[in-house]
């Protein structure tokens, strides 16, 4: 293989030297193992068609946990700018998870997460890429589900005993882990499963079907 030249268009072959160029097309001679398969090649033995697990998907397929992941991911970004304390002692104020990041810096760890979840879940168009992110999207649920549950674990104390701190939890940081619980139990099922697959190869009725 390695010495036989083709000419490219009527695919006449040629020993190394023989000619530089073909001399009914006039086209120069490049070794045949560069060049792609002919057509007639392609017609007696077509190159296989990719299996369904490996077709690529539209932007806007939604099904196998991929829509509901995403709205998931946006609602999650959402709830990070919405209240997570409420304080009334020693300052009357309303911090988001934005905020209280500022203030503790690992608290950015949900909000990243759920920017990093929406990313990964979109960029998948295809379900083997689908499952195979299947424990990167879960570890960022529980990323954001870990946050939330040490933010309310570790209760923050009056740093003064005579300057009084009073504080209640707002809804943004419930709905951030009942979220990431959420987001928890579609990132094992994302992709579905491939028993199920249609494939989206259109035939031209001449297959043999197994």
């Amino acid at each position: 293989m390695s010495e036989l030249y083709a000419c490219p268009f009527c695919r006449q072959l040629f020993a190394r030297g023989e000619a530089a160029a073909c001399p009914d097309c006039e086209l120069h001679v490049r070794p045949l193992a560069d060049l792609p398969p002919s057509l007639d090649a392609d017609a007696v033995e077509p190159e296989p068609p990719l299996p369904p697990e490996h077709q690529p998907l539209p932007w806007h397929f939604v099904d196998r946990g991929r829509g509901p992941l995403i709205v998931l991911a946006i609602t999650g970004i959402a709830t990070f700018y919405a209240p997570w304390v409420v304080e009334t002692a020693p300052e009357i104020r309303t911090l988001s998870g934005f905020q209280f990041a500022r203030l503790l810096p690992w608290i950015w760890a949900a909000g990243i997460a759920w920017f990093v979840m929406f990313a990964i879940v979109a960029s998948r168009r295809t379900i083997y890429a689908m499952r195979g992110a299947r424990l990167a999207v879960g570890l960022m649920a529980t990323m954001v589900f870990a946050t939330v549950a040490f933010r309310l674990a570790l209760v923050p104390r009056s740093v003064h005993p005579l300057v009084p701190l009073r504080f209640t939890w707002g809804w943004g940081l419930y709905a951030g882990g009942l979220l990431a619980l959420t987001a928890l139990v579609f990132a094992w099922r994302f992709g579905g499963r491939l028993d199920d697959l249609p494939s989206q190869e259109p035939r031209r009725g001449g297959e043999t079907l197994h």
